[in-house]
C-alpha cells in the first residue's frame, strides 16, 4: 500500500480535494477532524489538567484553550505532548486498517505535513494549492476570520511556494472540481508505481 500525505495552506481547498480523494475510493484519515474528537472526549481529562478551566460539558472549550495556549510556547508543546501521541496512534489504526482492507492507496490529511516532519511518514506527497488572490477571497468570504488574523496565519505556515517546491503531486484547486478529478485519477495511477519511502 502507499501513503500519500495531502497538505496545503488554509484556504487552498484542502478539504475539498481530500473529499474528491474519497470519491475515488481511496480511505482518508483526517488529523484535524480526529484532534476535534479526541477534544470531545479521550484527551478532556489529560487537557483539563494541564490547563484547568478549559474544558466545558465534558468537552474542550477550543476557544479558552486556544486563548489560553496561543501566546505561550510552551504550553502549545504541553498540549501537543497530550494530543500528538493518541493522533499517531489514531493515524496507525487507520494504516493499518486500510491496508488489511487491501486499499492500493491511503491518504492521511494532515494541514501541517512539512512542519511536523509527517512528509517523512508518507510515501508521497501531494499540496494543494490557488492563487494569493482565491485563497483571500476564500477566507475571508467564511466571514470567521479577519484579515489580520488571516496575516498571522500565514505568518506561521510554510509559504505555499516551499510546499509545491517539495511536493511530489501538485493539485491545482483554480479552476473547479474536474481539472482535481482528472488529477486525482492522474496521481492513482502515478503513485502505485513509486517505490514505498516512508521510514
Amino acid at each position: 500500500m502507499r501513503v500519500l500525505g495531502l497538505t496545503g495552506s488554509i484556504g487552498m481547498g484542502k478539504s475539498t480535494t481530500a473529499k474528491l480523494f474519497a470519491e475515488a475510493g481511496v480511505p482518508v484519515y483526517d488529523a484535524d477532524a480526529m484532534v476535534h474528537k479526541l477534544y470531545e472526549g479521550e484527551a478532556v481529562p489529560a487537557i483539563e489538567a494541564a490547563f484547568p478551566g478549559t474544558t466545558v460539558d465534558g468537552k474542550v472549550d477550543r476557544a479558552g484553550l486556544s486563548a489560553k495556549v496561543v501566546h505561550d510556547p510552551a504550553a502549545i508543546r504541553r498540549l501537543e505532548q497530550i494530543v500528538h501521541p493518541m493522533v499517531r496512534a489514531y493515524h496507525q489504526k487507520f494504516l493499518d486498517d486500510a491496508e488489511r482492507a487491501g486499499a492500493p492507496v491511503a491518504l492521511v490529511d494532515i494541514p501541517l505535513l512539512f512542519e511536523t516532519g509527517g512528509d517523512q511518514r508518507v510515501d508521497a506527497v501531494v499540496v494543494v494549492t490557488t492563487s494569493k488572490e482565491a485563497q483571500r477571497e476564500r477566507i475571508l468570504a467564511r466571514g470567521t476570520m479577519s484579515s489580520e488574523t488571516l496575516d498571522a496565519i500565514l505568518a506561521k505556515q510554510m509559504p505555499d511556494q516551499e510546499k509545491r517546491r517539495r511536493a511530489d503531486f501538485v493539485v491545482d484547486t483554480s479552476h473547479g472540481l474536474d481539472p482535481v478529478r482528472a488529477r486525482i485519477r492522474d496521481i492513482l495511477d502515478q503513485v502505485v508505481k513509486m517505490p514505498q519511502r516512508r521510514k
